[in-house]
């Protein structure tokens, strides 16, 4: 439940989003034409793309080039509601702002495209302070003029320039370029995961019965037929040969209901997890 949501806009696009809610809450995220710097600033989020998962933690940052996403807001132990901070990248408001003058990382020509849609940043004290500046104008809105958020938008890439990763310089340099990904390599990415056919379709760029006769036409069964017998597969040999209890295979193969799981397997192997293992 959304307990307050704000936004300051630049040239009629949303540039910053404050949020804060009440966790858990999943939902997914479509991002065709815009990126995304995503900062926590109170609990977490899971961060899932067509080939990646990413759980970023208060004070941690999460830079989202455009893609299809799935966003799990959850709680921390110190915090009981989630709140976090979103600066939004648009190709045609970045060109306003820097006009002729962007940044050297900006122009690097890209000789291999990053694999990745996604990838977390170290918040450094200077980060830190931006978004602590942010949040001040998100309590003082009179105060956000357009010539001072285009301001915002230079300091912060001046700040991500000073980076030392080069796979972040490579991903802003292709913030608008989108990512080609095969069927198969967005569903063996999340064989093991929590994610539904609404949100695996969603990862695939695909409407919800598209997905399923695609995911019939590679793998030759249904979705929830195939995913539940690769989970219950993983799941036997992890009885087998680790340590984990039957809570935390079942959790480890993408089961969130042990008692699900635990009908499931005996359906399949003809005994419960715990004797089997």
């Amino acid at each position: 439940m959304f307990l307050d949501h704000q936004r300051l806009d630049l040239f009629d696009k949303m540039l910053f989003e404050k949020a804060e809610i009440r966790p858990p809450m999943r939902k997914p995220l479509a991002m065709p034409n815009e990126a995304c710097l995503l900062y926590i600033v109170k609990g977490a989020n899971d961060v899932i793309s067509p080939t990646q998962a990413e759980l970023v933690q208060e004070k941690q940052a999460l830079m989202m080039k455009c893609d299809n996403y799935v966003y799990e807001m959850l709680p921390s132990q110190q915090a009981k509601t989630y709140e976090a901070v979103a600066v939004h990248f648009y190709p045609e408001v970045l060109k306003k702002v820097f006009e002729n003058e962007l940044p050297a990382f900006l122009k690097e020509e890209q000789q291999d495209p990053p694999k990745n849609s996604m990838i977390k940043i170290k918040v450094d004290r200077l980060l830190e302070k931006y978004f602590d500046s942010i949040l001040f104008y998100f309590a003082n809105p009179e105060l956000a003029s357009e010539e001072l958020l285009i301001l915002k938008v230079r300091e912060l890439f001046l700040l991500l320039e000073k980076t030392d990763s080069q796979q972040l310089k490579e991903i802003i340099n292709s913030l608008f370029t989108p990512q080609i990904y095969t069927f198969r390599e967005v569903i063996e990415r999340h064989l093991y995961s929590h994610t539904t056919n609404v949100e695996l379709a969603e990862l695939t760029h695909l409407s919800l019965s598209s997905f399923k006769r695609e995911f019939k036409r590679i793998y030759g069964e249904s979705p929830r037929r195939y995913l539940r017998k690769q989970k219950l597969k993983r799941a036997a040999e992890l009885l087998k040969v680790s340590d984990m209890n039957v809570t935390q295979v079942a959790f480890e193969c993408g089961f969130k209901d042990l008692a699900h799981f635990s009908i499931a397997f005996k359906d399949t192997y003809g005994c419960a997890p715990s004797l089997y293992k």
